[in-house]
């Protein structure tokens, strides 16, 4: 049984791997963006490209609380993250984290004015970690509770 530390370190490393996460803004319009986290040092903030004249962008002409939801590419951890979510055109930051997969985005490349840097200044959490659904039905049939197998499977944790 993994500790909340342990979940939280599994993760900073899932989303420096696998990346996607659905990005929204509570009290919003309810709708949730797919979009690419450029995590650092594996802790918070998250960073996320995106265009000025996208919705989201013009959702965060001021500040807000924001959040997002994360899956594994393995499905074997899951994540709802809430914190504060800004734009931040930080130009040292949009240098440092500038790949070719957001230059394709970018007619301009770096100095394109559209290009906004959102900054998501992740709070709590909650952690799920998924286990083997096959051992998980291998179980079952075996007598196990599922429910006790999974409730030592979430963490509640502070990103910040």
């Amino acid at each position: 049984m993994p500790t909340p530390q342990e979940l939280e370190a599994r993760l900073w490393k899932a989303l420096d791997k696998d990346r996607t996460v659905m990005l929204g803004v509570h009290e919003a319009d309810g709708h949730i963006h797919p979009m690419t986290a450029l995590v650092e040092n594996e802790r918070s903030p998250i960073w996320f490209f995106t265009s000025r004249d996208t919705e989201l962008a013009q959702q965060l002409a001021t500040p807000r609380p924001g959040f997002a939801t994360f899956a594994s590419k393995d499905h074997e951890l899951f994540a709802v993250i809430n914190g504060n979510l800004r734009i931040d055109n930080d130009r040292a930051v949009i240098d440092r984290l500038w790949n070719p997969f957001i230059a394709a985005w970018f007619e301009g490349g770096k100095d394109d004015p559209k290009v906004t840097l959102l900054r998501f200044d992740a709070g709590p959490a909650q952690l799920w970690e998924n286990e083997n659904s096959l051992l998980a039905g291998v179980k079952m049939l075996l007598g196990a509770d599922p429910k006790k197998d999974y409730q030592d499977k979430v963490a509640d944790v502070d990103l910040r």
